[in-house]
This record gives C-alpha cells, structure tokens and sequence, in this order.
C-alpha cells in the first residue's frame, strides 16, 4: 500500500514541557491505525502536531509525499485531513444539519467532499435527527456529527481522538461500525484510543506511545504476544 502519512522524529510540547521527543510513524492508504499508551503519553498532542493546531519543534511530517510540517489546521484540512477531536466541538446552538453545513466552509477540494444528504445516508441516526440542536444529542450522536462533519470537509485521512471516550457499550459498538464501513469505503484512519481492546479489533497496525516516543510497532496479534509491552507500557491484557 501507498504511503499516506508519515511522521518522523517528531518532537513537541507546550512552554518548557517537551511531550514528544522523537516519534516516528506512518499510515498508509485504506489502513487504520492505531496509536496507543497511557495518559499522558503524548497521543494528542502527536495529532495536534500533525494537524498545525500544535508547531513542531523538530522532526517532519509528510502528507502525500508533501512536507506539510508546521502548516496551519486550515491549510492541512484543505489537503484532505480531518481531526475529529476527543472534545466533538459540536455547535450547541446549531441544528444537525446546520453542524454540517459549517464543516462545508474550508475542508478540501470539492471533488473530495461529500454532500449533507450523502452524509445523511450513511449516519441514519443522524437523519433521524437533523433538525435537533447539538445539546440536545446524546455523546453518541454527537461523536458521530463531528466524524460526519469531518466527511463533509472533505477528509481523505481521519484523525479520531478517543473516539469511544465515555459512551455506552452498544454506543460504542457503533462507533466501531461505522470507522470499519468508513475505512472499507477507502478512508484511511489514524486512531487514538485509551480502550486499547477496541483500538487493535479495529486496527491493521498498532503503535504504543509511552513518555514521547514509540516504543512498539506491530499488527494486533503481535501486540498481544507482546506481553512485556503490554505489560510495561500499557497494563493491559488482550
């Protein structure tokens, strides 16, 4: 597979706190991968830098075969990527359909976007819902407009940061849904996830981030015979 994304030596942080001090990753087209670790490990703010919300300090990011490093988050949308963010960022005044209309401002080229009523029909709920005011959503929805929203920009790469954070299991099994039908219709997704359970059934490849630098990269079976790894930088069990 072609290369989409790849992140190396990446170094960043806020003030005098370093929080990345060498990360190197890639994804490539139609993968999903996973970025995991503890709080704390700097998962965040590796999208924030990847996106320009955050400037690197040193290393490179490429996009595409570009040098996109320390480009602004209005420039990077514009190429194709999307962050949805942990927070959602749902307007709260603002109807469903009118979410989705502000993600049509910016984003990338029109040959790329995909149109409310198009956006409508993959996320029923969504339709279901479209006159309602983004308080008025439960987590789920609203996790699922800010992905929406993100299609309707124009992502060609999806950048989800916990996107399971505090939802219901059957909620959460949905999200699962549908980043699986996301990425079979040729989306590529870089996911940061603390539920590292959802993370690898999702995931074609696994990287674990542990105090700014990538200590283990492999498929989800060789993560989970990775029991030193797991153990020392996750504390998990799979």
């Amino acid at each position: 597979m072609t290369q989409l994304l790849s992140v190396d030596g990446l170094r960043a942080g806020y003030g005098e706190t370093e929080v990345l001090s060498d990360v190197t990753l890639d994804a490539r087209e139609g993968e999903v991968v996973a970025l995991v670790g503890r709080n704390g490990a700097g998962k965040t703010t590796t999208l924030r830098s990847v996106v320009g919300s955050l400037t690197p300090r040193g290393g490179t990011v490429t996009y595409g075969g570009r040098d996109i490093t320390g480009l602004s988050p209005t420039e990077t949308a514009r190429l194709g990527i999307g962050l949805v963010p942990e927070e959602r960022r749902v307007f709260p005044g603002l109807t469903v359909r009118e979410n989705l209309k502000m993600g049509q401002y910016g984003g990338s080229d029109d040959a790329r976007r995909r149109s409310v009523d198009e956006v409508f029909a993959t996320f029923e709920n969504l339709d279901e819902r479209r006159d309602s005011r983004g308080t008025d959503l439960s987590g789920g929805e609203q996790q699922m407009l800010a992905i929406a929203r993100a299609l309707v920009a124009g992502a060609d790469l999806l950048l989800l940061d916990e996107p399971t954070e505090g939802l219901a299991p059957l909620i959460v099994e949905r999200v699962q849904e549908l980043i699986e039908d996301l990425n079979e219709e040729g989306i590529t997704v870089l996911l940061v996830e603390q539920n590292v359970a959802v993370a690898t059934a999702l995931a074609d490849r696994v990287f674990v981030l542990d105090q700014g630098r990538i200590v283990f990269e492999g498929t989800p079976e060789e993560l989970a015979d990775a029991e030193d790894v797991r153990d020392r930088h996750l504390g998990v069990s799979l």
